[in-house]
């Protein structure tokens, strides 16, 4: 079964930086749109950027201008690199990959388990 494995997580002091990576099975990343995720107890998940498989970004409004959604078809890895980081941001964020994202009949969404990003002094 294909895996989604997260890493970069941590404490970060406001205005700090973060890379989050998520790295996925080679047989399922190529083709996949990928995404990031951030859920905070008690609220709704949040988009926060995605990837297609050719490149095409999206980003939610916190997001744009501070973070950057990337991917690395060589090492099936998606990253987001997020600067200025705000008390806001602490959430965690949830890597999601998914397959054939026009295709009703065959799109399939995987997620990660999530790494926490906390932002504090």
């Amino acid at each position: 079964q294909a895996q989604l494995e997260e890493s970069g997580g941590g404490l970060v002091q406001p205005g700090g930086s973060l890379r989050l990576s998520c790295t996925v099975s080679r047989s399922i990343f190529r083709d996949s749109t990928m995404a990031w995720h951030r859920q905070v107890p008690g609220l709704s998940r949040e988009l926060v950027a995605s990837i297609t498989s050719d490149g095409r970004t999206t980003y939610s409004d916190s997001a744009k201008g501070r973070f950057t959604i990337s991917r690395d078809d060589a090492r099936n890895t998606a990253y987001l690199q997020m600067n200025s980081l705000k008390p806001g941001d602490t959430a965690v964020y949830i890597c999601n990959a998914i397959e054939n994202p026009d295709d009703p009949r065959r799109y399939l969404s995987r997620w990660g388990q999530g790494a926490l990003v906390t932002v504090s002094s």
